[in-house]
């Protein structure tokens, strides 16, 4: 009876341990129950941050309201004692293509550049061709991007230029019709270049900052950057029924010798009739081609140039109290420096200290002398030029030219008595 005890309880241990065995756990979803004093804590400290940032922003929007009232505030002159010419009609002037804006961009540098040799072609051939201004921005930012990268970060990349680097693109590159490289990528669109240039900036911060030098694979990016905001430039295309290269474009239809221009400064940073570096930054590739004459000189050629049948370029120094946009019109005000005391040395002392400084390029297509003063007429590309009576225009007089504008791009039969001058 003992045993048949045993054996039953361990029979019955075994079905248990066995039926056990056969029951497995199974998966439920429930919800998450929060934490009630948790809660209460994100709330409050919600409320808390909400409170913050409405303060904060209350006051934030009043240094924002304080510091534009402020940007609004600018010293200009009157106009006592100006007899500028009353229309663009009253110069002498040879041939350009209207104004255009350069729109949300920092290229006047092309489209002065581009303006002007427009004006070249007609003076050289009788042509009439509108040529784009953004194929110098594309292979200029690709220059630019490379000698950064050549550098290892220790260049200058920007939107702005020289007008020269124009020409030394066109030599390298050719150049196209404007319907050929609109450098928009639908029809009609404004240029605006702030997303582009912020793309380009950002990509080279990050190799830069990650030492990812690597020209090849670093242009490849560079390049798709631009191609997506400028459009790709073309191998080739047709041309009154001809298919050619933008360098035979350059070389068979335009007449231009892109060696025979030069840009030329008046400084006493270094010696006159030399050449040297234009100490700007916009002069990226650190260019040493610039011809130094003295101001006398340099002016005389200014003078000339427009009498004597040609246009120039001119970069230099706009933001002054002396150019009123809604007048049209750019002088050097009294209260700023007689005009009998502009010379080499006053003309150097606001270049040592900054306020000249090369921050704008524009064609200048006319001259006139009014009351034995001389007067510029001046196509620009900058909104400013849009606020006057006569949009894209300034009047320039001579004074705000001898003091302000500081480098000039001429062909070299301005220069015909120059260039045998120049040392070694």
């Amino acid at each position: 009876m003992k045993k048949t005890i045993v054996l039953l309880i361990s029979l019955f241990i075994g079905f248990t341990v066995l039926l056990s065995a056969q029951q497995k756990n199974k998966v439920k979803y429930t919800t998450r129950k929060g934490d009630k004093v948790f809660g209460e804590i994100l709330e409050k400290q919600a409320k808390v941050q909400e409170k913050k940032d409405e303060e904060t922003g209350k006051i934030r929007q009043r240094q924002a309201k304080e510091a534009g009232e402020e940007d609004q505030r600018m010293i200009l002159s009157d106009s006592t004692g100006l007899f500028p010419p009353k229309s663009p009609e009253e110069f002498k002037q040879y041939f350009y293509f209207p104004p255009q804006a350069q729109d949300f961009t920092n290229t006047c540098w092309t489209f002065a550049a581009t303006s002007y040799l427009e004006s070249e072609i007609f003076r050289l051939t009788g042509k009439k061709i509108k040529l784009s201004e953004m194929w110098a921005v594309y292979f200029g930012l690709i220059d630019k991007c490379r000698r950064y990268i050549d550098e290892r970060g220790n260049s200058h990349v920007a939107g702005g230029g020289e007008p020269i680097a124009a020409v030394h693109t066109w030599k390298q590159h050719g150049i196209v019709p404007l319907d050929v490289y609109p450098g928009v990528l639908e029809k009609g669109d404004r240029h605006n270049h702030a997303p582009m240039m912020e793309e380009v900036i950002s990509y080279l911060t990050y190799i830069n900052r990650n030492n990812l030098w690597n020209e090849e694979e670093n242009m490849k990016h560079i390049t798709l950057i631009l191609d997506n905001h400028l459009g790709k430039p073309p191998e080739s295309f047709t041309y009154n029924g001809k298919t050619m290269t933008p360098v035979e474009f350059l070389q068979n239809e335009t007449g231009l010798n892109p060696d025979d221009y030069y840009s030329v400064i008046s400084t006493l940073y270094f010696p006159f009739y030399t050449k040297g570096e234009f100490r700007v930054p916009d002069n990226w590739s650190h260019s040493k081609e610039y011809i130094n004459l003295p101001l006398d000189v340099w002016y005389g050629i200014v003078k000339k140039a427009v009498p004597a049948g040609q246009t120039l370029v001119m970069v230099g120094d706009v933001t002054e109290a002396g150019k009123l946009a809604e007048a049209d019109i750019a002088f050097i005000p009294t209260f700023d420096i007689p005009e009998k005391y502009i010379d080499q040395d006053s003309r150097e002392y606001r270049i040592y200290n900054k306020t000249t400084e090369d921050d704008h390029a524009i064609h200048v297509v006319g001259y006139k002398q009014v009351k034995g003063k001389d007067w510029y007429l001046i196509k620009d590309s900058a909104r400013s030029s849009r606020y006057g009576k006569y949009p894209g225009y300034y009047f320039f007089r001579g004074d705000f030219i001898k003091l302000k504008m500081l480098a000039i791009t001429v062909h070299k039969d301005l220069l015909k008595d120059i260039l045998p001058k120049l040392k070694k």
